[in-house]
């Protein structure tokens, strides 16, 4: 099976706010490394609330950059849901990180798993210890308030090692981790 990767886009003062941290996303999606993700990428892991951002029901289709299942981490399965397409499909968990990784993992194959925010999810992701590497992209842009990636982490059993530095667009530099789980797992 592929590995489990993690990651999201932060202002330069450490926030995260979608509408504001991606001005330079047209840009993103048009690098090599950006196609490369999204090849490799075999499912997806997003919490509700990134999932509610739009309207699932117009985004989740065949425009939608990740063409794979999605599994969506939730307390409460939604009446209505997108009806996908034969690549992309959508799967509500109410099970707990754990469950949304080992489903996503048996349905990526031997592809990588992307879990893409929010925030908690991604949170609970590194307490879990489900996540392989970790990646964090920062903007140059300041947001001033609102929610942060790096707080809610148990920082005595995440160890992160560096893989790689570099800069991925005119605003953006993208630092990539190894996860190395210290004994306490």
């Amino acid at each position: 099976m592929g590995k489990v990767t993690a990651g999201m886009t932060i202002s330069l003062d450490g926030f995260m706010d979608a509408d504001k941290v991606n001005p330079d996303f047209e840009e993103l999606v048009a690098t090599d490394s950006f196609k490369k993700m999204i090849a490799e990428t075999g499912a997806v892991i997003m919490g509700n609330n990134t999932y509610n951002m739009a309207d699932p029901l117009e985004w989740v289709n065949d425009d939608y950059e990740f063409q794979v299942p999605l599994f969506i981490l939730t307390h409460n399965i939604p009446a209505k849901k997108p009806k996908g397409n034969d690549k992309l499909s959508v799967t509500f968990v109410t099970d707990g990180i754990e469950s949304a990784v080992k489903q996503a993992k048996e349905a990526a194959g031997d592809k990588m798993v992307q879990i893409i925010g929010g925030a908690n999810t991604i949170q609970q992701a590194l307490n879990a210890g489900v996540c392989d590497e970790f990646g964090v992209d920062i903007t140059s842009v300041l947001v001033g308030k609102g929610l942060k990636l790096f707080e809610n982490l148990d920082i005595e059993k995440i160890k992160l090692e560096r893989i790689s530095v570099k800069e991925t667009t005119s605003m953006r530099t993208s630092i990539m981790f190894k996860v190395t789980k210290s004994n306490n797992y």
